[in-house]
């Protein structure tokens, strides 16, 4: 499992670099605007996540928290919800991503919560959505 927590990583950090670091780059908007860039990740997720589904739904249907504890403090349901975190935080991503590109915010601004969208996730959404707010009403 240790692996494969290791090598999900490597299904969306070229992404992540790409809207990061290389905003206008026309290879970056054309990757980007394909959903297929969310596909790794989460294909990952459903092979985790399908041979436990059962087991997996039953504690996911009534959540305790002491039940979701020691799922994730399992290797494989820590594997799991790190893939669920990268599958859903690049989704996000590349929304915030494609909607600044189509309002024509600088990539100064948004390049910074991206980073944020992946390192924090609803936070990041939350500093991109901010960010979106104030520039719309100021145009």
């Amino acid at each position: 499992m240790e692996t494969v927590f290791q090598l999900s990583n490597l299904l969306v950090m070229p992404f992540w670099l790409l809207m990061i670091l290389l905003p206008h780059w026309r290879w970056t908007q054309r990757i980007m605007a394909s959903l297929w860039t969310t596909v790794p990740a989460a294909l990952l997720y459903a092979i985790l996540v399908l041979p436990n589904f059962f087991g997996l739904l039953g504690e996911l249907a009534s959540p305790a928290l002491g039940s979701i504890a020691t799922l994730l403090g399992t290797p494989a349901g820590a594997t799991i919800g790190w893939v669920h975190f990268l599958a859903f935080d690049l989704f996000v991503g590349r929304w915030a991503y494609l909607d600044s590109r189509t309002h024509g915010f600088s990539a100064w601004l948004v390049s910074p919560i991206l980073f944020f969208v992946l390192m924090f996730g609803p936070l990041g959404l939350l500093f991109y959505l901010g960010l979106r707010l104030l520039l719309r009403r100021t145009t």
